[in-house]
C-alpha cells in the first residue's frame, strides 16, 4: 500500500479498505499481485489519471520484485492487469509480449465450468517454496523447459477446441512442478490430489508456488457430483473466468 501510494504520488489523506474472498496469505492465487495492481489502478483513478494495463503490470512488478524484493515472477501482475484468457512471453530483455487467446464462447464456458478450486486448508509463504526453487534452477532446468512447452500445448489445445486436453496438461504440469523443490507438495496434498483423480478429475495442480493454497482440478460436468462428494471435507471456492483485468467498478465522484 505504501509503495503504491508513493508510485502514484498519492499524498492526501485517504481511507483504504481491502476485501477478499480468499485467505489473506499463501493462497497461490496471485492475490498479492492482484492487490498491488488494484491499488495502483485505484490510486491513479483517484488522482484523476487513467493508465494502461501495461503500465499497471510493469509498476506492480517494480514494487513487488525490485522494491520489496519478493522472489517471484511477473505472471501474476500481468494477468491481474490484462485479465481474460491470455498468453505472456517474458523475454530476456525484460519486455513482455501479450496475446489474447480467442476461442468460441461455448468453449470458454466449457473450460470455466470444468475447472474447480478446493482449499487445501494449508497456507504458506510462497517465498519459502520459491527461494528453494530459484536455487535449484540449474539442476532442474529440464523440468522448467517442459513446463514452458506445456504452456504452448495448452494454447494450441484451446485454439483447436480440445478443451479437455487442459486436464491432461495440468496433470503433467503438476508432475513436473513437484520436481522443482522439496516443499512443493507433502503427504496431505498428495492424498488430496490422488483423491480428486480417483473421483474422476482428469488432472489438476496446486496453484501458485505449491506447498498449500488451492488445488485446481479439471473435471468434466458428468463427474463433478462424484468429485464434490469425494472432496466434501475441503472448502470449494466457486469462480468464473474473468474477461477483464483490474477495473474501477465504482467512483463516487461521477
Amino acid at each position: 500500500v505504501r509503495e503504491a501510494a508513493k508510485k502514484t504520488n498519492l499524498k492526501s489523506g485517504v481511507e483504504i479498505t481491502m476485501l477478499a474472498d480468499i485467505p489473506s496469505q499463501g493462497s497461490g492465487l496471485g492475490s498479492s499481485s492482484s492487490l498491488t495492481v488494484g491499488l495502483l489502478n485505484a490510486f491513479y483513478n483517484f488522482m484523476g489519471e487513467q493508465v494502461t494495463a501495461k503500465r499497471l503490470a510493469e509498476e506492480a512488478c517494480e514494487i513487488e520484485i525490485d522494491i520489496l524484493q519478493k522472489p517471484i515472477g511477473k505472471q501474476d501482475q500481468y494477468i491481474a492487469a490484462y485479465g481474460g484468457l491470455s498468453t505472456f512471453k517474458f523475454n530476456k530483455d525484460n519486455s513482455v509480449e501479450v496475446e489474447k487467446i480467442i476461442i468460441e464462447e461455448k468453449l470458454k464456458r466449457k473450460l470455466g465450468a470444468n475447472l474447480l478450486l478446493f482449499f487445501t486448508d494449508i497456507t504458506r509463504k510462497s517465498s519459502t517454496v520459491l527461494t528453494e526453487q530459484k536455487n535449484n534452477i540449474g539442476e532442474k532446468i529440464k523440468f522448467h523447459d517442459r513446463i514452458k512447452e506445456l504452456a504452448y500445448e495448452a494454447v494450441d489445445a484451446l485454439k483447436n477446441g480440445k478443451v479437455d486436453k487442459i486436464g491432461v496438461i495440468l496433470k503433467e504440469n503438476w508432475e513436473m512442478k513437484k520436481e522443482l523443490a522439496s516443499n512443493v507438495t507433502n503427504e496431505k496434498i498428495d492424498n488430496m490430489y490422488n483423491r480428486s483423480i480417483n473421483a474422476g478429475a482428469i488432472g489438476g495442480k496446486i496453484s501458485g508456488a505449491g506447498g498449500g493454497g488451492f488445488l485446481l482440478s479439471y473435471c468434466t460436468r458428468d463427474k463433478q457430483d462424484i468429485l464434490r462428494e469425494a472432496m466434501s471435507e475441503y472448502r470449494e471456492l466457486p469462480f468464473m473466468l474473468e474477461p477483464y483485468g483490474s477495473r474501477i467498478i465504482f467512483d463516487y465522484r461521477r
